[in-house]
C-alpha cells in the first residue's frame, strides 16, 4: 500500500475541512484517513464517484482489475456443503441485479431486475406499479411510520427508515420474478403478482402481515408455483430489519432473505435468514469476489453466539462457490421452532465495521426496535459477525436489492434429502417422508405444503441521518 502527494491533494480539495483536519494525525493514520475522506466523499457528491474509484484503486489492494464480462456472464445459485449440512454458491445461476457499480448509499437501482414502475420490466420480472400511500425513500416522500411510532421519552438513534414496507401496501415497491427457478435447480415456478393473487398465494391476512406461499395442489407436473421477490429500492450500507411471524418449514423446502449487488460476486451477496427441510437454527453466509475472509474461527474471538459452518474464506469462487457461513446457536431462530414462538426480529448492521445480524425472539425484542429508534450498540453479542477487519465492506459488497423467496428442493435442500444431525433434522427427509427423491416428494404431495408460507409484519431498511 503507497500514498501518492496528487492524489492526497484531489482528496482534501473535495473534502470537508473535518476531512482534511485528519491527514494532520501521524503518518501512521494516513490509510486510515483516505479511506474515511473516501466513503464521506462519495456521500457527499454522486458525480465524483467514478474518479474517486479510479484514484482510490492505487491506495488500495493494488491487485489487478479482472474485466467484469468474465463476471457478468456468470450465474450463481446456492449448494450444500458436505458434511456439513451448510451452504455455498456456485457459478451458473442468475444474480438478482445486474446494475454496474457502487451508487450512493439509499439509492433507487436502475438495474432492469429492480425496475421502477416508469420503466418497462424485463421478460422475467413484474414491474409493480405504486399508487399513493405505497413505501418510499426520503427523497420522494416522508418515510412510512414505524413500528410502535417514536415517542418523546425514547433515546434519539442516528437510524432513520429510508424505506419501508408493511401493511395493505406492502407488496408495493417489489419486482415479482415470472420464470422458473433457474439459479438453484429447484422445483419452484416462480409467478407474477396478478397471477399469485389469482392463485391466493400472496395476500395481507386480517393482522396486516403479508402472506408469501407455496402451491399445494396435490400434484403438479414438473414445477410446483411460488414467490419470489427483489426490492426496486437500493442501498450501500445500512440496517435492514426483518420483522417476521412464520416463515416456510418442511421437507423439500428452501426459504431465504437475503440481499445481492451487481455482477455477482463482485457486488457480494448477504444470506441473512436461510435454511433448508426441517433445519431450526438460522444459517448466514456471506458470498463474495476474493479477498475476503473472516479472521478466525473461534467463536469468542469473533464475538459471535453462532457457530462457523465451513471456511473463513468468504470468496465464492475460491472455496468452491461456498462463502463463509455461520450457523446460528438459537435452536428457535429458523423453520417450525421459529414459527412455535411467534417469531421474531432479524436486524443485519452493515456499516464501516463490517456485517452483523442478530436474531431476537417475539418475546426479547429490544424497545429500541419496537420504538424505531435502534440502537445497535445495545444489544449484546450478534449471532454473526464478519469484521471489516478482514473484509471491507464497502469494497465487497455495495448496490444490494433485498430479496425474498421459496425454492423447493434445489441444490441445498434437495442435496442433503438423505441427511440427518444437523439440528432439528434428526431424521432425514427421505427417511421421514419414505420417499426416495425430494423432486418425487416435491411434486406428488402438495398437501404437505401448507406450512411453507412466509408471514411478514415488516421490513425496514435504515440509514443513519
Amino acid at each position: 500500500m503507497y500514498l501518492h502527494v496528487p492524489l492526497l491533494l484531489y482528496l482534501l480539495a473535495n473534502a470537508a475541512p473535518g476531512d482534511a483536519a485528519l491527514f494532520s494525525r501521524s503518518s501512521e493514520s494516513l490509510s486510515a484517513a483516505a479511506r474515511h475522506v473516501r466513503r464521506h466523499v462519495i456521500k457527499r457528491s454522486a458525480g465524483l464517484l467514478d474518479d474517486i474509484r479510479l484514484a482510490y484503486a492505487g491506495i488500495r489492494l493494488q491487485q489487478q482489475q479482472q474485466p467484469q464480462v468474465l463476471f457478468q456472464s456468470s450465474k450463481m445459485y446456492c449448494v450444500n456443503n458436505p458434511g456439513s449440512g451448510g451452504l455455498g454458491i456456485v457459478a451458473n445461476g442468475t444474480s438478482a441485479s445486474d446494475t454496474p457499480g457502487p451508487t450512493v448509499d439509499g439509492s433507487s437501482s436502475s438495474s432492469p431486475d429492480a425496475a421502477s414502475s416508469d420503466t418497462p420490466s424485463s421478460p422475467t420480472t413484474t414491474s409493480l406499479n405504486t399508487p399513493a400511500g405505497s413505501p418510499t425513500s426520503p427523497a420522494t416522500a416522508a418515510p412510512s411510520a414505524t413500528s410502535g411510532g417514536s415517542s418523546s421519552s425514547a433515546p434519539s438513534s442516528p437510524w432513520k427508515v429510508a424505506q419501508s414496507y408493511q401493511g395493505n401496501s406492502f407488496f408495493d415497491g417489489w419486482v415479482f420474478q415470472n420464470s422458473m427457478d433457474d439459479t438453484t435447480h429447484g422445483y419452484a415456478q416462480y409467478i407474477d403478482r396478478n397471477s399469485a393473487q389469482s392463485a391466493n398465494l400472496i395476500d395481507i391476512n386480517d393482522a396486516g402481515n403479508a402472506i408469501m406461499r407455496v402451491e399445494t395442489t396435490p400434484v403438479v407436473q414438473g414445477y410446483r408455483k411460488s414467490i419470489r421477490i427483489t426490492t426496486e429500492y437500493s442501498y450501500t450500507g445500512g440496517l435492514i430489519v426483518l420483522d417476521a411471524v412464520h416463515m416456510p418449514t418442511g421437507c423439500g423446502t428452501w426459504p431465504a432473505f437475503w440481499s445481492n449487488g451487481p455482477n455477482w460476486p463482485l457486488g457480494g451477496e448477504i444470506d441473512m435468514v436461510e435454511g433448508v427441510n426441517d433445519y431450526t437454527n438460522n444459517q448466514v453466509t456471506l458470498h463474495t469476489d476474493n479477498g475476503c475472509t473472516l479472521p478466525s474461527s473461534d467463536p469468542n474471538a469473533l464475538d459471535i453466539a453462532g457457530t462457523l459452518v465451513a471456511t473463513t474464506n468468504c470468496a465464492a469462487l475460491a472455496t468452491g462457490n461456498a462463502g463463509c457461513g455461520i450457523r446460528g446457536n438459537d435452536a428457535n431462530s429458523y423453520g417450525a421452532a421459529f414459527n412455535k414462538i411467534g417469531g421474531g426480529v432479524y436486524a443485519t448492521l452493515w456499516d464501516e465495521d463490517g456485517v452483523k445480524t442478530w436474531f431476537f425472539p417475539r418475546s426479547s425484542i429490544p424497545s429500541d426496535l419496537s420504538s424505531g429508534a435502534p440502537q445497535p450498540t445495545t444489544w449484546g453479542t450478534p449471532m454473526a459477525s464478519f469484521p471489516a477487519s478482514s473484509c471491507d465492506p464497502f469494497k465487497y459488497f455495495y448496490q444490494h436489492t433485498a430479496i425474498f423467496d421459496t425454492t423447493l428442493c434445489g441444490d441445498w435442500a434437495g442435496g442433503v434429502w438423505g441427511a440427518a444431525g444437523v439440528p432439528g433434522q434428526d431424521q432425514s427427509c427421505a427417511a421421514r417422508t419414505g420417499v426416495a427423491s425430494c423432486q418425487d416428494f416435491v411434486l406428488n404431495n402438495g398437501g404437505s405444503f401448507t406450512e411453507a408460507y412466509w408471514e411478514v409484519k415488516s421490513v425496514k431498511i435504515y440509514q443513519k441521518s
